[in-house]
């Protein structure tokens, strides 16, 4: 209802909660933030380590991890896969892996640069 000193509201009325990109990952999260309990970065490898879980203690989106993380997935993969915010997805792993369902570790890289590389990286820094 409008009348004189009243306006009519601008745009359409608000989205749901799904379709709000600020809101979704507060709600996701139930506001907890990201505790730096354990250290986690985008190339970190996220394992499950139980078969059977009980869903009803567990966000839909953890869930979804434990399924998606049976075989080795980084942090980076995990939200891509999630269509989730590498920052929400980190506070959902580290209550997965704080609650024991599941395991970080860091990325297995080729085998380590050996000496030789090493003294001939000095030594061409020295010429220069």
């Amino acid at each position: 209802m409008t009348g004189p000193g009243m306006h009519e509201p601008h745009g359409p009325g608000p989205e749901p909660l799904d379709g709000d990109p600020l809101v979704r990952p507060y709600v996701i999260t139930t506001g907890r933030g990201s505790l730096d309990t354990v250290r986690l970065d985008m190339i970190s490898i996220i394992v499950s380590t139980r078969a059977e879980i009980d869903e009803t203690t567990l966000e839909p989106e953890q869930v979804e991890i434990i399924a998606l993380c049976r075989d080795a997935k980084s942090v980076a993969e995990v939200a891509a896969h999630l269509h989730i915010p590498v920052g929400v997805v980190k506070v959902l792993l580290r209550d997965l892996i704080g609650r024991g369902y599941a395991l970080a570790r860091a990325p297995i890289t080729e085998s380590p640069v050996g000496r030789d590389v090493l003294q001939a990286v000095i030594h061409g820094i020295q010429r220069l």
